[in-house]
This record gives C-alpha cells, sequence and structure tokens, in this order.
C-alpha cells in the first residue's frame, strides 16, 4: 500500500481526476494504483471528489483542482503504481499560491 493512499488530503485541494486508458500500456501503472490504493484512500477522504475516468486511447494523466480555480495536471504515461501515489502525494503537496 502505498503511503500517499492512506493519507488525509489538504483542504486546500478541493478535487482529482485521474484519466486512464482501459487497456494501453501506457496505462498499466494507473490501473495497478486504481485497483490497489484507491479504496484505501476514498476511504481515509470519503467527501473528498476523486473521479476516475476511463476511455479508450487516452493517454493516462492526473488533474488536481485547487481553491480559487487553480488547476494543475501531470503525465502519467508509463508510470509504476508508485510513481502514481508519488505524482498524487506531490500534487496533494503543492500549495495553493505560486
Amino acid at each position: 500500500m502505498a503511503s500517499a493512499a492512506v493519507r488525509r488530503l489538504p483542504q486546500h485541494l478541493k478535487e482529482l481526476r485521474i484519466h486512464l486508458c482501459q487497456r494501453s500500456p501506457a496505462s498499466q501503472g494507473v490501473r495497478e494504483w486504481v485497483e490497489t490504493s484507491y479504496v484505501d484512500l476514498k476511504k481515509a477522504n470519503p467527501k473528498f471528489p476523486i473521479l476516475i475516468r476511463e476511455c479508450s486511447g487516452v493517454q493516462p494523466k492526473i488533474y488536481a483542482r485547487y481553491e480559487y480555480g487553480r488547476e494543475t495536471s501531470a503525465s502519467l504515461e508509463n508510470f509504476t503504481s508508485q510513481q502514481v501515489a508519488d505524482t498524487l502525494g506531490t500534487m496533494a503537496d503543492t500549495p495553493t499560491s505560486q
């Protein structure tokens, strides 16, 4: 279980969206992260919107929406499950004022 999977998400983070393909090798690590860590993260943050969007042929990507409508994204292409968890943790820890 990844460390980011059992953490409380900060209040300045308002939403996470993860896009992935159901079949592509580039999305394999994201699919593994969803299977192994999503449930624990959701249990730790039951009211927090974590959206998982599957679409054939899409490149895997994570989007984080912060307070005041600021949004960032990062590619998850060819990432391992641990790299996905690390990226999610980095995005969660990103301060809103940059």
